[in-house]
């Protein structure tokens, strides 16, 4: 049987964090879309090439989430993307779930699918060379309205098994109640919903016997909507994120990762400044670090728009905002 609490916890290496490349084919072609670029496989293989590729990112990170397709895809230097990131001491991860679609009696809110086939997927995966996994559930909230407690219930369940099957294959589990930024909510609902799905789900877990010190929480930051006309300081952020995480979590997870859901740049790397320092401050008992997608990717896609010359500045771009996020885990 592995051991698979050193593996998660070396996800939490000092300074160090995961980058988020697991969008799906449709996800990842609507983003290169965004910044003009004409898509294609090849055209998605060297946007992942892009950021694997470049020069020095094992100082900052600690694993990389891959999509499916991008476990067989190799890199411009020839080799598969698990290995080259592993021979760099980068753990390879790979995103699980098959994406959302309407809970039948709730059709505003979602539900993950991808539990049918998950254990043979997870065998091929693991001979594939990852190491460990997530699951995305996706919890809206609108006024007192959603999310609804059965959406959260569901959600919860469904985490649970995949945690279980994950760690029955012998891979890492992260778990991803993502509370959506989009809305008016203020951030002391988000707030209450981060805590509310993360109380269930921990309840849900133990129902299940899932090993908590071998699992990753992945969460969204206490932030005000999108629509909000409120601007959050990261004070703010930081009191409300890091008050629901102590009165949900338990303290034997092996640690919490961040997304930065929506957020610009800058954005998810103050906010993430100053959770860290409000960690310290209340003794929080988990590692903290973050598990980026956009935050990492945007400036250097910006600068890149698919063209081979372009690759350097776009890397360069990059490397300063994993430093810059790296700064802030020491903040």
């Amino acid at each position: 049987m592995t051991d698979l609490v050193p593996i998660a916890r070396s996800l939490f290496a000092e300074g160090k964090g995961i980058l988020a490349a697991d969008e799906s084919v449709h996800t990842a072609t609507a983003r290169l879309a965004s910044y003009g670029i004409p898509t294609s496989a090849e055209m998605r293989r060297k946007y992942r090439d892009l950021f694997f590729g470049a020069e020095g990112i094992e100082q900052f990170l600690s694993g990389v989430i891959l999509f499916s397709e991008t476990l067989r895809e190799k890199g411009n230097d020839k080799k598969l993307f698990p290995k080259s990131l592993a021979a760099r001491g980068i753990l390879p991860g790979v995103k699980v779930d098959l994406g959302t679609e309407p809970i039948s009696t709730s059709p505003e809110e979602l539900i993950t699918q991808g539990l049918l086939d998950l254990p043979e997927r997870l065998a091929e995966y693991k001979k594939q060379g990852a190491a460990f996994t997530k699951w995305r559930a996706v919890i809206r909230i609108d006024g007192d309205q959603l999310p609804t407690a059965s959406a959260i219930h569901e959600n919860a369940k469904r985490l649970a098994q995949y945690a279980k099957e994950v760690q029955t294959a012998g891979l890492v589990p992260i778990l991803e109640p993502e509370v959506l930024l989009e809305g008016k909510h203020s951030r002391a609902r988000a707030r209450a919903v981060i805590k509310e799905a993360l109380t269930t789900l921990f309840s849900v877990l133990e129902e299940q016997s899932v090993d908590r010190a071998s699992l990753v929480v992945k969460t969204s930051m206490a932030l005000s909507g999108s629509e909000s006309p409120r601007k959050d300081t990261p004070e703010e952020v930081a009191e409300d994120t890091l008050a629901a995480l102590m009165e949900s979590v338990p303290r034997q997870v092996a640690g919490i990762v961040f997304l930065s859901g929506g957020q610009s740049p800058d954005q998810a790397t103050d906010n993430l400044g100053a959770i860290i320092r409000r960690a310290r401050e209340v003794s929080a008992p988990w590692p903290l670090t973050f598990s980026y997608a956009r935050a990492l990717q945007d400036e250097a896609l910006e600068l890149w728009k698919g063209k081979e010359e372009n690759v350097p500045a776009a890397r360069a771009a990059y490397l300063d905002r994993l430093a810059k996020v790296s700064a802030a885990l020491a903040a």
